[in-house]
């Protein structure tokens, strides 16, 4: 049920709430001195030691099953019980007394309780707890009607053939709030009547921190609430002044529209605001929508709509689009002028068992790439947000054919870079596959397969179709006319066989075709200025091809080496591979995929008809040449420190996939030799730090110029020239954070489905942002990052390096701090900072939030109610005093 929080109103939104709250009661008259006498005298096991014995037969449950009694007394359904310490039956009385965890099940109804009692005659069960050694009452009943949630009360009569009952103390939970009730009463027209009822966000049978409604009494039928005096109640102390006499309200069951109440408050530099204010649309019980809205007294304002759909074991998405006209600078200045900004995301979810062999998915995330930077992230201040610099979408189909044999897969793709404000998209691309097969082999084959049984054929078909465009200019008729597209297709045929017991024989040969519907011809234009190159664009179908066979070898090196200290053994692993690769020259004539041209400067120029193809053009000039690849891991033995015996050794590896690749071309006219490139990784420190890197070799050098000579670099005394590399890696000292907040994402994306909106968007936050998860059981938490990149080009040099640290601590166990920063050593300035500190005020939450310096400089303080529907009940206070919000 969707409840619209307003101040003016919460008696309603109580009532409201009870609403969907069914409890089985009748009164608690002076005569039922059975109820009252459970939770005043002793503990009933000792009261009932003085019936006469000979009316009492004792069973035993030790370890008996439940007990079956079909039809007692004319009840119309089979009653269930059991007790783990003992049963008693009154012959006389026709009851049945349980001690200890007994239980009770007749038709949809369930009861649990320390003491039960069943009379067999009046068709009724009374349950009570009872008094321990500490005088404490315990073993309270829990009742579970059909369709309901379990609540649990102090005492219970219920009467079997009636459906009417009596309740005392019950205590219930209802979307994240409590109702407590001192008595309720259930009659057969299922018409509940209420007796001093109290409605809080905390869980305590004495709420510490309360803040809710007293409601007096009040009557609670299928379609109606009738409520007597109620008043609020903060902190126990009872606002008399804020009661009202009584009131009648309509009861739906079900989700209603209604008004979404507005916050309050002032910007620095867009004046005085009114934020979230809407109405909420409750369509039906598959979608809904809300649309808010903020306004400002210096003329921004912002609106925004989210959408809501879901299908039982079907899908479930929900897609959000939000508009900004905003003024920024000082006012009276040129710069004081609207700027529009937008934003659109789309997400849909496919249950895998609802389509099998189908699968539909779609992540959107499109907009202007100033959207959140100039709202702040549309004011929830959002670290990872504010700090993005691309935004990418994903529109994904998928389909299996042949018994899984072949595979259709088709997405439209948006990457959109913030920073340089250029955007590419992909409408569509898509992939068809087929699985390998061996065309020579048979499916009545006995024995071993033989060598030609063993080639093996796949086939892959691939179409795009994109467009690479300025984002200002995205949707202009001349931008949408430049979209390139095209089709490959791919057939490799491969064998592979095992050579001289240690060596591995593979050999391949690889033919693709493509199809473009455009191709290019280059040409010299006479224009008043000179002469200039122009490039035109033809239409039409053209198709181009090219094929290459491959032939290698490779095997695996074992390397020991001998015990040192605690290092029990070392080992080396290395994995060479050569293999010889041909590909005829297709810049030839006679292949028709290249021509020529003379250039403004009269040179003879040869130019590919497909360059910018999108799956580039047939190479030219002819390869013949050695392929060859280097792979090493190292990993160690060592014996711990506590633990000499064999099960104490551990293995810790130095270096991981450390790979050395390259290639030479025997025809090349010159540079015959590539760049050798080269990547790793390893962990350190007992594997807390996971190290990655990654560059480049030039095996030749550069002249005074910085331009490369074909003149290998070992000859000036180099081995080679480093032009590229790369390092990263990022470390928490307490890795029982890292670990407990994945396990409690795991565990909250496992009640997605049960979860509110309010509690999804809240979860979204929490998996993007490291921040947003505040986990009290763990004390502390340092954890940190740093990336560092070099690059090279002739005689020029770019270096860039970051350092990140995020993490927190507990000043107490309800105090957390959290902070993040970072440093560009480039840039030399401090990347966004941000304190946060969290009080659990445990049915509440209190938050303060502070960026100290830089274009989001603000701090913002919050009070909040715990519970999910209550998420508008919250104070807030916040300062923006940056330049731009």
């Amino acid at each position: 049920m969707k409840s619209v929080a307003a101040f003016f109103s919460y008696t309603l939104f109580f009532l409201t709430i009870f609403s969907g709250v069914s409890v089985y009661a009748q009164e608690n008259s002076e005569g039922d001195k059975a109820a009252t006498d459970t939770l005043q005298q002793q503990p009933l096991a000792d009261t009932l030691g003085n019936t006469q014995p000979d009316t009492l037969t004792a069973d035993s449950l030790g370890n008996n099953p439940d007990t079956l009694t079909q039809d007692p007394g004319g009840l119309n359904a089979v009653v269930s019980i059991v007790a783990a310490d003992s049963q008693v039956t009154d012959m006389a009385s026709n009851t049945i007394h349980l001690y200890r965890e007994a239980r009770v099940k007749y038709e949809g109804f369930e009861l649990s309780a320390d003491y039960i009692r069943v009379n067999q005659t009046t068709k009724e069960v009374f349950a009570s707890g009872r008094y321990d050694h500490n005088n404490k009452y315990v073993g309270r009943p829990v009742v579970i009607f059909p369709n309901e949630t379990p609540k649990s009360v102090d005492s219970l009569r219920y009467n079997f053939d009636t459906a009417v009952g009596i309740t005392h103390g019950i205590f219930t939970e209802v979307e994240g709030g409590y109702i407590q009730a001192e008595r309720v009463r259930k009659n057969q027209y299922n018409e509940m009547s209420l007796y001093h009822g109290l409605y809080s966000t905390c869980n305590l049978p004495q709420p510490h921190t309360h803040f809710g409604i007293q409601i007096s009494k009040g009557i609670v039928t299928e379609n109606q609430i009738i409520s007597g005096p109620a008043y609020l109640v903060m902190e126990g102390v009872p606002l008399k002044f804020l009661t009202i006499p009584f009131g009648f309200f309509p009861k739906p069951n079900k989700r209603s529209s209604g008004f979404l109440f507005p916050s309050f408050g002032e910007d620095f530099t867009r004046g005085f605001w009114l934020r979230d204010i809407g109405w909420y649309f409750a369509f039906n019980d598959y979608w809904d929508s809300e649309v808010r809205g903020n306004l400002y007294s210096k003329g921004s304002w912002e609106v925004a709509l989210a959408t809501r759909y879901r299908v039982n074991y079907k899908y479930d998405g929900g897609f959000n689009f939000r508009f900004a006209s905003l003024r920024n600078g000082v006012e009276g200045t040129p710069e004081y002028r609207p700027t529009k900004d937008f934003n659109f995301t789309w997400n849909h979810t496919q249950r895998q068992e609802a389509n099998p062999g189908t699968t539909f998915s779609a992540s959107v995330n499109f907009g202007t790439g100033s959207y959140f930077q100039n709202t702040a992230a549309n004011g929830s201040y959002n670290y990872e947000q504010m700090t993005r610099n691309n935004m990418q979408s994903s529109i994904a189909y998928g389909k299996t054919f042949a018994d899984g044999r072949v595979n259709f897969t088709s997405a439209f793709r948006h990457n959109q870079d913030i920073n340089t404000g250029r955007v590419q998209l992909e409408l569509p691309t898509f992939a068809l596959n087929v699985s390998s097969f061996n065309p020579f082999d048979s499916k009545d084959r006995v024995g071993e397969q033989k060598w030609y049984q063993r080639i093996n054929v796949s086939y892959s078909l691939q179409g795009r179709n994109s467009l690479d465009a300025e984002e200002t200019g995205l949707f202009n008729k001349e931008t949408l006319g430049k979209f390139r597209n095209g089709f490959q297709h791919n057939i490799p045929v491969s064998l592979s066989l095992n050579v001289l017991k240690f060596f591995q024989f593979n050999t391949s040969v690889n033919y693709t075709e493509r199809w473009y519907l455009q191709s290019i011809r280059r040409r010299l234009e006479n224009t008043p200025s000179g002469f200039e190159e122009v490039r035109d664009t033809l239409q039409g179908f053209n198709r181009a091809y090219d094929y290459s066979v491959s032939t290698g070898l490779a095997t695996k090196i074992y390397g020991m080496y001998p015990k040192i200290g605690r290092i029990q053994a070392i080992r080396h692993v290395i994995t060479p591979s050569v293999n010889l690769n041909y590909r005829p020259d297709f810049s030839e004539d006679m292949y028709g995929f290249y021509r020529s041209f003379v250039n403004a400067q009269g040179l003879e120029t040869q130019y590919s008809i497909f360059e910018g193809g999108m799956f580039g053009s047939p190479g030219s000039g002819r390869s013949m040449g050695i392929g060859f690849s280097i792979n090493n891991n190292i990993e160690a033995k060592v014996l711990s420190r506590r633990d000499t015996s064999e099960s104490g050794i551990k293995k810790i590896p130095i270096l991981q996939g450390l790979t050395f690749t390259g290639n030479y071309n025997f025809v090349a006219d010159s540079f015959n030799l590539s760049n050798i490139n080269f990547s790793g990784r390893t962990a350190l420190f007992n594997q807390k730090i996971n190290l990655n890197f990654n560059g480049t070799f030039d095996p030749y050098s550069i002249d005074e110029n910085g331009r490369r000579v074909n003149r290998f670099a070992i000859k000036d005394g180099k081995l080679a020239r480093l032009t590229s590399f790369g390092l990263s890696f990022d470390y928490s000292f307490n890795p029982d954070a890292n670990r407990n907040r994945q396990n409690g994402l795991d565990s909250l994306n496992n009640q997605r489905n049960s979860m509110t909106p309010e509690q999804q968007q809240a979860l979204a936050r929490i998996s993007s942002d490291p921040n947003a998860f505040v986990d009290f059981n763990i004390p502390w938490n340092l954890a940190g990052s740093f990336s560092f990149q070099y690059s090279k080009f002739g005689n020029t040099a770019n270096i860039t390096s970051t350092v990140n640290v995020h993490g927190d601590f507990s000043v107490t166990p309800k105090w957390k701090v959290q902070f993040n920063s970072g440093y560009d050593f480039k840039r030399k300035e401090v990347s966004l900072t941000r304190f946060s500190i969290y009080r659990d005020l445990h049915c509440w939450d209190m938050s303060f939030g502070w960026v100290p310096f830089g274009q989001f400089q603000s701090y913002n303080v919050t009070i909040r109610a715990k519970a999910s529907i209550l998420q508008d009940l919250k104070l807030t206070k916040r300062n923006d005093s940056y330049n731009r919000f």
